[in-house]
């Protein structure tokens, strides 16, 4: 199955997702990680610190699903205010570039929601992608250079324009949107087999010549 997983890194919905999903996936199944930058950098910050209504939303869906999961987050993290994220995403197409994006994404959402760093600030991002690996001189230069600015741009435009995606985590798996909602590993076992299922129903046909397969 291919599953494509919009997200920002800055979106507790996500990480608690992505922790649910991931144990659920077979070796043959594929993710694509797409960026949603919940803020655009020509919005104002905002503060989830000090947001009792957030907190208290937060407090009663999100910290269960997380203790169950044994995800060790703050909910919310002491980040005023909330990151901008182009930088962060910027970043993560260079990790792919250099085959760490798996563990890029993974350091990004642990550093926002565990460790309480500003990931938007290209300082942070440096240290991380050199703790994981990465060429911090080169890494460093390509942000500050740009080099991945129109991608970035481009992605972020496709999630919202083609894909329609109005929140995150959204999504698809083969094409198909999974609505939202806080969802277990059990709960993704059951959703890609039933996706899977309705793909091979879906691939269920009878040809003029009388010959039927899948």
């Amino acid at each position: 199955m291919k599953i494509t997983f919009v997200s920002d890194y800055v979106c507790p919905y996500c990480i608690a997702a992505k922790a649910a999903m991931l144990p659920a996936l077979l070796p043959e199944d594929t993710v694509e990680w797409l960026p949603y930058e919940l803020t655009p950098e020509t919005k104002p910050r905002v503060d989830t610190y000090h947001d009792p209504v957030r907190a208290k939303k937060w407090a009663e869906t999100l910290v269960p699903a997380c203790k169950a999961l044994n995800l060790d987050v703050k909910l919310p993290p002491k980040v005023i205010p909330r990151p901008y994220t182009r930088l962060a995403f910027e970043g993560y197409h260079f990790a792919c570039d250099h085959g760490l994006g798996e563990a890029y994404n993974a350091r990004m959402y642990d550093a926002y929601f565990r460790d309480e760093l500003d990931i938007g600030e290209l300082s942070v991002l440096r240290a991380l992608a050199e703790e994981i690996g990465l060429p911090g001189d080169a890494f460093e230069q390509a942000l500050k250079n740009g080099v991945y600015t129109e991608k970035q741009k481009e992605l972020n435009a496709y999630t919202h324009e083609v894909l329609q995606v109005k929140g995150v985590p959204t999504i698809f798996i083969d094409g198909q949107k999974v609505e939202g909602g806080v969802y277990t590993t059990e709960d993704w076992r059951k959703l890609l087999r039933d996706a899977e299922e309705a793909q091979k129903a879906q691939g269920a046909f009878c040809s003029a010549d009388g010959n039927c397969g899948f």
